[in-house]
């Protein structure tokens, strides 16, 4: 293992070119768990055609036996070539010809999970970011692009199923009980999206036309057993593929397309380049074993992986710190696809109303992640300046708050033009690795078609600041003018490496509701040519923006459909905001407006030690009867307006140091009270919707009455009554929503949930995903439990015989559940929970660097705790940092975690 005090940083400033080009690849592999030998020809070119002779061919390369390396023919001696833990350097080398290398690997032992490795007998690999280099000797570097040829040669009996990227072009069985396949990919590829996979395996298939007439063969391969769980995932990729192809015009370019699960995988899927590998979460979901929301997930991520084919594969990064080009562009497409398929079939309402839904939830994970990271110590621009171990950018900044940035983008220029600066894109830069420079460059030609007097130069900013800007709004009425003032302000706190940031260009989407409900046309006086449609351009520190036509009463709604990704603090009275709530024709700042509500009667009882007789508190009872009440409102929508701020994005609104136990009770405080009062509307509609017959479908309409449904008995639940109900809907379930549903409710409410806890692991014991959902539920068992120490039971967890660390789903059902899902134990007074916390990461450590990097996570944010627990936090901190051995993945995390100064 690497010695962390040894790991380099990398800088994006210092990018250089390689010295060669890979034209072309051709790989071989014979296919052994202890001892897969692979064989590899490189033909290779300078990569400048004025480029001086004698310049060294790098490669890189981790773990691997080197049997021989052959130039242009000559077998060389180790002599002419030099090699290091991570390197083989050709010096002096040729500016073309063929480099030809053999090398072994062992599967079997790569707990990793990076590279070529073994998961129930089978052969995958995972080659993003840096895998390749432990498969043979390559530069492992976006930026080298090369045309794959692979031959896979292994047991026929054991690995009957052998596939590769691309399409296959030879399939032949061997005299000595092995059989060979030959796959091509027509298009170069960087070494990350290579993927190999070979084992015991059934698939569903299906052909569909692509736009030119062709066919084109869909493959979805499971282990046997499985086939059951993969209709959803069939139909989600076709959906996709039309989807991309109405709504950017970009169509499937090969002849065959697949994907493939399996249970041991360190992320949620992989795009390689018509060969996408996803873990069985992202792609098993029929009613009995998956959620609505776990269909919504593989719905999300099959898009995600299929879209990743051109925005990711067709064009590429030059570079990892580029990351954000793919992934956010990727994501903002998986959201949008996500949003068209809730709303398809639906009138215009309900269409509305099925996107907000998606946006708010969307929006949820932004805040509660994306926002601490921004605040804490590996906060970084969506285009980092630098990092030591890649794997730790994978990060809901580059991902989410990426497509935020993308998703201004599209803010700005709209529909047409946004889809017109994609063409330029795709025109400039298919068929290479390219920079987030040059997508803005592309969104700004294609503004300038239509506004040439604009441009996105100050917009630049999103890609190289760190931190999430703070907005202030205030204003105030003109009677005699029937004028509104409004003044913004912005400011962005500073982040590691960066005190001074200029001001953002902030897209703000407005309206201006009449004390009727209604919104009012937007007449903006001053500053000229400031306002686009309802898209006001806030680009200076400070701004004033005046509004004639307005009559009093008026109220401005900000940010509709959280038009940037940005803190508001905004002058709204409380009876402004239960205005909005009741009113706001936006639905993303009708909801947003009583989460406020709510986040401020919590923070009334937690710094009134348990009080509810408070205003705020009152206001917030208020809210909720109305939103009980209100017809017009639908299921899905209600859901999430009746459902509390999560304790991680209380932790983080908090305007001071946080007891997360303490606000935990006080938000069990308002649940309680919330529901003592609306005991009435809340089984009413609790029983209107438990009483329904359907089948199950998974759908907008269907969906959002059963979480309405759920959300209604998770109040209940706090009395017996209602535990009675979680029990019956327990027993009576025809699905994983409600069976789940009223399991969770039960194990984290109920004294005791033994029986039904027990029942679910005796129903499902054999399926991996359904026991995750299981250990999840114990592992976020709350302080306020009524049978006491929900620790002693996430210890029982861990010795239990179906836990297993070294699977990463089963460790994050636990570990990352527990301290990251389930402050008010994880920051229990004693800090035995960080140590516990401390204890699993140093384990896991050993085992999987990478899965162990993001559970170290879990204290990035400890310096905004009490005193106390900041010390306990840091003991926890300290005791990783001074194991011996930690990788550059932990060590990273840890040591940027305990430079962060505490906050007082």
């Amino acid at each position: 293992m690497k010695n962390p005090q040894s790991a380099v940083t990398h800088y994006r400033k210092d990018y250089s070119t390689p010295n060669h080009r890979i034209d072309r690849t051709l790989l071989e592999f014979d296919l052994d768990a202890e001892s897969t030998l692979v064989k590899s020809r490189l033909d290779f070119s300078p990569w400048h055609l004025q480029q001086a002779e004698g310049l060294p061919i790098v490669l890189d390369g981790e773990d691997l036996q080197l049997e021989c390396v052959t130039l242009d023919g000559k077998l060389l001696d180790e002599s002419l070539y030099q090699q290091t833990d991570t390197q083989l350097i050709i010096p002096n080398a040729p500016k073309q010809g063929t480099l030809e290398i053999a090398v072994r690997i062992r599967p079997s032992g790569n707990t990793r999970l990076e590279g070529l490795y073994m998961s129930n007998g089978n052969f995958f690999t995972q080659c993003e970011a840096q895998g390749f280099r432990r498969i043979t000797y390559f530069p492992d570097r976006p930026d080298v692009l090369s045309r794959f040829t692979v031959t896979l040669r292994a047991d026929q009996a054991a690995y009957p199923v052998t596939l590769s990227n691309g399409n296959l072009i030879d399939s032949q069985k061997l005299p000595d009980g092995k059989h060979r396949t030959v796959w091509e990919d027509p298009f170069p590829k960087p070494a990350y999206l290579f993927a190999l996979v070979a084992g015991q395996f059934v698939c569903q298939e299906e052909s569909i036309t692509k736009s030119n007439g062709q066919p084109a063969l869909l493959q979805v391969w499971v282990e046997p057993g499985n086939l059951d769980k993969t209709d959803f995932a069939m139909q989600s990729l076709k959906h996709a593929i039309e989807w991309d192809r109405q709504r950017f015009g970009l169509d499937l370019d090969l002849d065959r397309f697949m994907i493939v699960a399996t249970a041991d995988f360190n992320m949620g899927a992989m795009e390689n380049k018509g060969l996408n590998i996803f873990n069985t979460k992202f792609v098993f979901a029929n009613p009995q074993l998956a959620t609505d929301i776990d269909f919504e997930n593989v719905e999300s991520v099959v898009g995600h992986e299929y879209f990743h084919n051109w925005t990711g594969n067709r064009v590429t990064c030059r570079d990892w710190f580029q990351l954000s080009l793919k992934e956010g562009l990727t994501v903002f497409r998986d959201q949008e696809f996500s949003a068209d398929m809730l709303a398809k079939g639906l009138d215009a309402q309900q269409a509305a109303s099925a996107r907000a839904v998606k946006r708010i939830d969307d929006v949820k994970v932004l805040r509660a992640a994306q926002f601490p990271e921004d605040a804490g110590p590996m906060a970084h621009p969506i285009r980092p300046d630098s990092y030591q171990e890649i794997n730790n950018f994978y990060t809901v900044t580059v991902y989410e708050k990426g497509a935020e940035v993308i998703r201004m983008q599209h803010t700005l220029l709209g529909e047409e033009q946004f889809q017109r600066g994609m063409r330029i894109y795709f025109d400039r830069h298919d068929g290479q690795a390219a920079t987030c420079e040059d997508f803005v460059a592309a969104m700004e030609t294609a503004l300038q078609e239509i506004k040439p007097d604009q441009d996105l130069k100050q917009f630049r900013h999103w890609y190289s600041q760190a931190g999430t800007p703070n907005v202030s709004a205030s204003w105030h009425y003109k009677a005699d003018e029937s004028e509104l003032v409004l003044t913004l302000k912005q400011s962005c706190a500073p982040t590691p490496g960066q005190a001074e940031k200029p001001a953002f260009h902030i897209p703000v989407r407005i309206g201006l509701v009449s004390n009727t409900g209604l919104d009012l046309p937007l007449q903006l006086k001053s500053p000229k040519n400031a306002l686009s449609g309802d898209i006001l351009n806030f680009t200076e520190t400070e701004q004033v923006f005046v509004f004639q036509g307005v009559a009093k009463g008026t109220v401005p709604s900000l940010f509709r459909g959280f038009s940037a990704p940005v803190q508001v603090r905004a002058e709204y009275s409380l009876e402004e905001l239960v205005f909005l709530a009741r009113h706001d024709n936006d639905p993303f700042n009708r909801w947003d407006a009583g989460q406020q509500v709510f986040t401020q009667a919590i923070f009334e009882i937690y710094q009134s030690s348990g009080d509810t007789s408070g205003k705020l508190v009152q206001a917030a009872n208020l809210m909720m009867a109305d939103l009980l009440e209100d017809p017009s409102l639908s299921d899905g929508f209600r859901a999430l307006a009746i459902a509390l701020p999560s304790e991680n994005t209380l932790f983080e609104l908090f305007d001071g140091l946080v007891d997360p136990v303490a606000l935990h009770f006080a938000r069990q405080t308002l649940r309680e009270y919330l529901a003592a009062c609306n005991q009435g509307p809340l089984l009413k509609l609790y029983q209107a919707r438990a009483t329904h017959t359907e089948r199950y479908e998974y759908n907008a309409v269907a969906a959002g009455k059963r979480a309405l449904k759920n959300a209604s008995l998770a109040y209940l639940t706090v009395d017996e009554p209602g535990q009675s109900l979680a029990r019956s809907q327990f027993l009576s379930a025809d699905n994983m929503t409600d069976r789940l549903g009223a399991l969770n409710l039960l194990a984290h409410n109920a004294e005791d949930a033994q029986s039904e806890l027990d029942q679910f692991f005796n129903m499902f014991q054999k399926e991996a995903l359904a026991l995750d959902k299981w250990f999840m539920t114990q592992a976020t068992t709350p302080a306020s439990h009524p049978a006491g120490n929900p620790l002693e039971r996430i210890q029982a967890l861990l010795k239990h015989p179906a836990f297993n660390l070294k699977n990463p789903n089963r460790a994050r059902s636990v570990l990352a559940a527990f301290a990251m899902q389930n402050p008010s134990v994880f920051h229990q007074h004693t800090g035995v929970g960080y140590q516990l916390w401390a204890s699993l990461v140093i384990e896991l450590n050993a085992i999987n660097p990478q899965v162990a990097g993001r559970m170290a996570r879990a204290l990035d944010r400890w310096s905004k705790l009490t005193p106390s627990l900041q010390t306990q936090a840091r003991a926890a901190l300290e005791k990783i940092n001074a194991h011996d051995g930690l990788s550059p993945d932990v060590h990273e995390i840890i040591s940027k975690a305990l430079g962060a100064l505490p906050a007082h």
